[in-house]
């Protein structure tokens, strides 16, 4: 390898991508058949965001070298990317063929069977991950995959102590510790504590990986979720000061008007305080910032955030004026509001879920 290839692959091991593709290029002017420099390039193609030209640079490279092993790993991952799976596990197959003994080689295979979309292939990648952890039991990727099959068969168990141990093995893994926290929300009516663990995870994996938008949907859904919780204690402050509100108008008065208010007045204020005290032990402080950031980025909370509002403001107003009946007749508009607007910024937020 000269060294202009060198520089390019340790350009790529610390993510310049763009300055490696240069110098591969560079090299690839004076040697283009050079199936080395080709792999290189379509590695950093791929990572680049250009897959179509990765595909091309990856074949352009297998009639130079048809049985170079790597060249067959790139093009399973490539074509995999671009979700033409059948000819990704042909590619990932003879990968295997050619080197049983490779750790690597197992794991694409795992990976291209997991993400097939066929549900009968995953028992196949779960076997596939088992024997890339049992060549290479130090890898956390191949750790992770094995997570991620076993989670898909139903084991929820081993697919938590897969992305522990990879995490062992490399505590900077984003996706070991996004994985794992989903496996916490799972659990969050279960054990206590499970929804802050999950939470701590998706910051930890999007902080260590900025690139991470799995990470930080699932944020989103965390923020919406505690969103949505709010929305039931607004539900019930509405009814109460409506029903309150109704009962004074229709002639109550002295000591049952006084009883009246004090209960309106306590479900506002014991439903929000509850609310905000179990929100405050269930949210560290460390965690409220990412979160508050996450929710201000993120237009179906921000949407959502405004009807939930009104409804505070509507039974504030209601108890207070409980002489109108104007109040009155704007809480079922405003109920049906909120309906919608959930409904709609559910729909979006699952819009907006990155792709595979």
């Amino acid at each position: 390898m000269d060294r202009t290839l060198r520089q390019a692959d340790a350009l790529f091991d610390l993510g310049r991508h763009e300055q490696a593709a240069e110098l591969a290029a560079r090299h690839l002017a004076d040697a283009p058949d050079d199936a080395t420099a080709l792999v290189l390039l379509a590695r950093c193609r791929q990572h680049l965001g250009d897959a179509r030209q990765a595909l091309t640079t990856v074949e352009h490279a297998l009639r130079v070298a048809p049985e170079s092993v790597s060249a067959l790993l790139v093009h399973a991952h490539v074509l995999l990317t671009l979700k033409q799976y059948r000819q990704a596990e042909d590619s990932a197959r003879r990968a295997v063929a050619l080197a049983p003994q490779l750790w690597a080689s197992h794991y694409s295979l795992g990976a291209v069977l997991d993400r097939g979309g066929r549900h009968g292939r995953r028992r196949a990648a779960y076997e596939s991950a088992r024997r890339a952890v049992a060549l290479a039991p130090e890898e956390s990727d191949a750790h992770v995959l094995l997570g991620v099959t076993a989670h898909h068969t139903g084991d929820h168990h081993l697919a938590r102590q897969a992305y522990e141990t990879a995490l062992r093995l490399d505590p900077h893994n984003s996706t070991a510790h996004n994985n794992l926290s989903l496996l916490h929300l799972r659990r969050r009516w279960l054990r206590p504590g499970s929804w802050t663990r999950a939470a701590e995870g998706f910051v930890r994996a999007a902080t260590l990986d900025l690139n991470d938008h799995q990470a930080r949907h699932n944020l989103e859904n965390m923020a919406w979720g505690t969103l949505m919780g709010s929305r039931w204690v607004a539900f019930a402050g509405t009814v109460a000061v409506s029903s309150g509100s109704a009962h004074l108008r229709a002639g109550a008065s002295g000591t049952d008007a006084l009883v009246t208010r004090l209960v309106c007045a306590a479900v506002l204020v014991g439903g929000w305080g509850g609310w905000l005290l179990w929100q405050t032990r269930r949210i560290p402080p460390h965690l409220r910032r990412p979160l508050l950031l996450v929710s201000r980025g993120c237009r179906p909370v921000l949407g959502m955030t405004f009807p939930i509002a009104l409804l505070v403001v509507h039974s504030v107003l209601a108890l207070a004026l409980w002489r109108s009946a104007l109040f009155g007749a704007l809480a079922i508009p405003l109920f049906f509001f909120v309906i919608v607007t959930s409904v709609a910024g559910r729909t979006t937020l699952q819009q907006r879920a990155p792709k595979r």
